[in-house]
């Protein structure tokens, strides 16, 4: 395709697939024009709620020649497989969060979209938002002079006091690691750039645990994962980071997010949305807001810089070698967790530039 509105087609018709439709459907450089699911009627009701032409299989998604990227929402388990078969049918892959959940199989698949020229993403984009964005572009500035350390904190009792069906958010491929890191660690390495070594303490409070709320309430659930996790961060520019995550904690602290320069400290806002004002604390006590304007962003934003660089060029803001990068920090720190001892992470993503100031989701580009 030369010109005009990218093409787009989403593999899963789930709860998250609203957030990105109702934003998706609303940029004007990108047209959705198919919804596929295992379940064709789901595939079918989303189609019709956001107005796209088409649904059905993911066989009659990726035969459509119009649909230039593939948004894969599906289960983290099949990210992999359904990410390579994207790519087998010749189309660029936006993949919801992690990329895999696996290292090899990861970088295999960032592997094969280099050989065929074709593009992979992986969320979280809330880094693409104007909230990031801004403390990324005082940052760039200088406003704090060079930043030199970070201490995130995500602590919370844990999804099972809401979520209906919380079971795998504490087992095998769950945990508060590897399901809220992706939103710290990918806004960390935009700071600081690639993660070089880490350390983890940490521990499970419980064996099982019960499910409050949903036709499931009073269920309890088999806990594997460490719930409660300390992390030491190095940077491969000399600077640390301290991370703590957390599904045991009665004090919520989410979105909590300071970087610490030789001149100033910027708290962030929470890397888990898109908007929010930043804060800058000098030594002379002065503190400001860095004001921001969200509007029209949600998910979806990862997808439309995908389709401006495909017909532009230029680095994605979340591409594949961040999410890979990413999912290494955080199995490194579950390593790290187990064996007791530091370990050093294998892979580095490639420091990309903020957004321009005048980049806006709204306006039609190509």
């Amino acid at each position: 395709m030369s010109g005009g509105p990218v093409g787009v087609g989403v593999i899963g018709a789930g709860v998250i697939s609203t957030q990105y439709l109702q934003h998706l459907t609303t940029y004007p450089d990108v047209k959705v024009l198919f919804v596929a699911d295992l379940d064709t009627e789901r595939a079918a009701t989303q189609a019709a709620a956001f107005g796209v032409p088409g649904s059905g299989t993911v066989e009659e998604l990726l035969a459509q020649p119009d649909v230039e990227i593939v948004v894969n929402l599906t289960i983290p388990a099949a990210h992999i497989e359904v990410s390579l078969a994207i790519l087998a049918a010749g189309k660029h892959v936006w993949s919801e969060k992690p990329i895999g959940l696996d290292l090899e199989g990861s970088a295999a698949l960032v592997a094969r979209a280099e050989e065929l020229g074709l593009r992979v993403g992986v969320a979280p984009d809330t880094m693409l938002g104007s909230g990031i964005q801004t403390a990324l572009r005082a940052i760039r500035r200088g406003d704090i002079g060079r930043p030199l350390s970070s201490l995130t904190l995500m602590q919370s009792p844990g999804p099972d006091l809401w979520h209906p069906s919380p079971d795998f958010l504490f087992q095998s491929g769950g945990g508060p690691v590897l399901d809220m890191g992706p939103y710290y660690f990918s806004a960390l390495v935009h700071v600081f750039g690639s993660v070089e070594r880490v350390q983890a303490v940490g521990h499970r409070a419980q064996e099982t645990r019960r499910i409050v709320t949903g036709p499931r309430a009073g269920e309890q659930f088999a806990v594997t994962e460490p719930t409660n996790v300390a992390l030491l961060l190095d940077f491969a520019d000399g600077a640390f980071g301290m991370s703590h995550f957390s599904f045991d904690s009665p004090l919520v602290r989410q979105g909590f997010a300071e970087i610490t320069g030789t001149e100033a400290t910027l708290v962030l806002p929470d890397p888990n949305t898109f908007g929010g004002a930043s804060r800058l604390i000098t030594p002379d006590g002065e503190s400001r807001e860095l004001p921001v304007d969200a509007d029209g962003q949600g998910r979806g934003l990862g997808v439309l810089d995908m389709a401006r660089a495909i017909r532009g060029g230029g680095e994605l803001q979340a591409g594949g070698a961040l999410g890979l990068h990413v999912l290494d920090v955080m199995l490194s720190s579950l390593r790290s967790l187990e064996e007791r001892s530091p370990v050093i992470v294998a892979t580095d993503a490639p420091v990309v530039p903020p957004l321009g100031e005048d980049w806006d989701a709204r306006v039609a580009t190509l």
